[in-house]
Order: C-alpha cells, then structure tokens, then sequence
C-alpha cells in the first residue's frame, strides 16, 4: 500500500505542483542560468559549496571538468564561471535537464567551451572525452521511500555501481572524481566495495560520519584510478569552520 501511495504521490501529485512553479534564474560565476526549479536538486544551495571546497584544497586550474547527473548544470557553470576549468562536459538522463544545460549554453555564448550530452549514466558519452576534474551531486538515497523521485533515489546503488565501472575509461592522466553525498542516506563504506571493484581507489574523504545520520549532512568523496599517484591538492588536509561548517581553512 505505501508503494503504491509513493507511486501516486511521485507519478501525478508533484508533477501536478511543480508544473505551477514559475521559471526561475541563477547566476553563478557570471553565468546566467534560467531553469524549472523541480530540476534542482541542490545545485543551487549545498551543490556550490564545491568551490570554497576546492579553494581551501589549491586545486589548480583543470583542463577539463564534468559534471556527472548535471540537472542544469548548476555546479559545473558555476566551476567555469569561476574559473576552476578551461572547458566543461555536461551530463544528465533527463531531456529537460539537458534543453536547460543547452539553453544556457546557447544564451551565454559558450558553445566553443561546453558540451552537453543526453546521455544514460555515461553510456552515451564519446569515447572521445577525457576528464581532468569530475564533479557531481548524484541521488543520494537508496531506501524505496524515495522511489520514483529522479533526484534522490539510486535503486540498490545501480547508479553509482555503473559509474564507478565506466568512469575511468574518461579520466586523464591524474584525473579526480569528487563526489558530494549526504550522510542521510550513506557512508563511505556505502561505495568502497563497488569503487575498489571497478579498478579504482579513494584518495581523500570530507565531513563523513562512519554511521548514518538523522539529518543530511553532505560529505565528499575524491576518487582516482588505481594506478594513478594522486595530485598534491587531492592531499592537501583541510577542515570544515565549525561557525557554518559550509567554508574550509587549510589544515597544517
């Protein structure tokens, strides 16, 4: 009964509400960004603390970034606009997410420097592509109360099992995958298993609790290939401010 209750509820009731909310504007980094607000799951509020993130690490500037489950790009223009990458790759399974990503592409002049793909997980991706920076903020939870909602919820982890078994075949030399998750729903040992199957090994973690929380706290997971010797800003030690615990100060 409260599969079916979830199913009625995800399936005709927020698509019924949502379809009321009026368009709304981002803009980060100088990037302009008109998007459907059921697209955003979080890019806009917890999904920006990617850059004071990165700038507390000294991450350089990377060739190559994308960003992985995109919805309208909101993480990875915002890298972009600021400067964290020359170019940026944008990927979504949600055709809407995709026309937004291709609209602001469009309105802000940035074809020369963005590519945006339609694409199931990675398997729609030239082989082509090859990635210095990946960036995302995946579904985060695995529980069947979350069942039909797109954003949130990863089916028995077939989400991220599938990305981590493809996702090497895109990485540059040294590349880093750094992924945003929500102790809510998981823990790092949630994903060891499947990243150390599919070849690859986790460099650094942020903000993780060992044991599911009540509430969402967001925590990061920096992943490379096995073989490859992590970069000295994938080592850099760093510590959240305790006052919002959304900044970083680098630790010595």
């Amino acid at each position: 009964m409260r599969r079916l209750l979830n199913r009625v509820v995800n399936d005709y009731l927020r698509p019924i509400r949502r379809s009321l909310r009026p368009t709304r504007h981002a803009r980060f980094g100088g990037i302009s960004i008109s998007y459907r607000p059921e697209l955003d799951g979080g890019g806009t509020h917890f999904g920006q603390d990617f850059l004071p993130f990165f700038q507390a690490r000294g991450l350089p500037k990377q060739g190559r970034a994308f960003e992985w489950c995109s919805g309208p790009g909101f993480i990875g223009f915002s890298l972009l606009g600021n400067g964290v990458c020359e170019t940026l790759c944008l990927a979504d399974i949600n055709p809407r997410s995709v026309a937004s990503c291709r609209n602001t592409v469009e309105v802000n002049g940035l074809a020369d420097r963005v590519s945006v793909y339609e694409s199931n997980n990675l398997r729609d991706i030239p082989s082509s592509e090859k990635w210095n920076l990946v960036v995302s903020n995946p579904p985060h939870f695995v529980d069947e109360a979350y069942e039909g909602q797109l954003l949130a919820h990863d089916p028995q982890w077939q989400i991220h099992r599938e990305f981590f078994m493809t996702v090497g075949n895109f990485l540059a030399s040294g590349g880093v995958v750094v992924l945003q998750e929500n102790n809510a729903g998981s823990t790092v040992e949630s994903f060891r298993g499947m990243i150390e199957e599919a070849g690859l090994k986790i460099v650094f973690t942020d903000g993780n609790s060992p044991a599911l929380t009540s509430e969402s706290v967001f925590y990061y997971i920096g992943i490379m290939r096995r073989q490859d010797e992590p970069p000295a800003w994938a080592c850099t030690k760093v510590e959240r401010r305790p006052e919002d615990g959304r900044t970083w100060a680098r630790r010595e």
